[in-house]
């Protein structure tokens, strides 16, 4: 049983190595959007955001049609 049979081989449950994106499924530790419930990275959401109805205000600021933003 060599080393890489046995590295990272347990399944991840819990904490940033269980969660990805459920756009392209890329296993993403930073830049993943959490907020919403969305759990997509950063450059699935830009390319998203219009399609699910959010509208950039200025600068880096993004609204939803629901009155949500931040």
């Amino acid at each position: 049983m060599s080393h890489d049979s046995v590295y990272y081989s347990r399944p991840r449950t819990y904490g940033k190595g269980s969660r990805n994106c459920v756009v392209n499924g890329a296993n993403k530790k930073s830049g993943l959007i959490r907020k919403y419930g969305l759990n997509m990275s950063r450059q699935a959401f830009r390319e998203k955001a219009a399609d699910m109805g959010w509208v950039k205000v200025c600068g880096d600021v993004w609204l939803s049609g629901r009155g949500e933003g931040g």
